[in-house]
């Protein structure tokens, strides 16, 4: 890893010159000129000072920022099928994040698992067939092109209401899949 170019990204985010910060760290422009070029190395405690008043530790300099996938491809997704019905994943590990999308494919009179109250809420866009959706003793028709949002707090479950396969983009938060 070369710490220079990082040392003066923290000390031009600090709004600092290379004369203040050496004279912050009794050190001389030259050296700290030197770190930034990588032409030299420095002992773990000048390292330490130098973070200290950057604002920083060892630690968080040395720590690897994990960058997160935005964009997902078929290869990516998961799949799972059941008795007349297939869960397609659309974002892998979704469970760690706020929602969760999925795409559910539903055979003709196929029912999904009767979902019983929890957190949350859904949101659901019918692309493919036509489905009825069931809110406690509430029983609702969506074609496609059509969507619908409801909080969970109640049992609720999806029914394809077709003759052919109902196609659902459906997001759940927090996740629940």
């Amino acid at each position: 890893m070369k710490i220079g170019p990082k040392l003066k990204e923290l000390r031009l985010l600090c709004k600092l010159t290379q004369a203040e910060l050496a004279d912050r760290c009794e050190l001389t422009k030259g050296y700290i000129s030197q770190l930034e070029n990588d032409l030299t190395s420095p002992s773990i405690s000048t390292l330490t000072d130098i973070l200290i008043t950057l604002g920083t530790n060892l630690r968080e300099f040395f720590a690897e920022e994990e960058v997160e996938p935005v964009v997902f491809r078929k290869q990516d997704y998961f799949e799972k099928e059941n008795d007349g019905h297939k869960i397609t994943w659309l974002i892998p590990s979704s469970q760690k994040n706020e929602m969760e999308p999925i795409m559910l494919e539903l055979a003709p009179g196929m029912t999904t698992v009767l979902d019983m109250p929890h957190e949350g809420q859904e949101f659901g866009y019918v692309l493919e067939g036509k489905i009825q959706l069931f809110i406690n003793k509430n029983r609702y028709i969506v074609k496609k092109g059509e969507s619908f949002y409801y909080s969970t707090d109640k049992p609720h479950y999806l029914k394809n209401h077709g003759d052919k396969v109902a196609k659902v983009l459906w997001i759940s938060s927090p996740p629940n899949f």
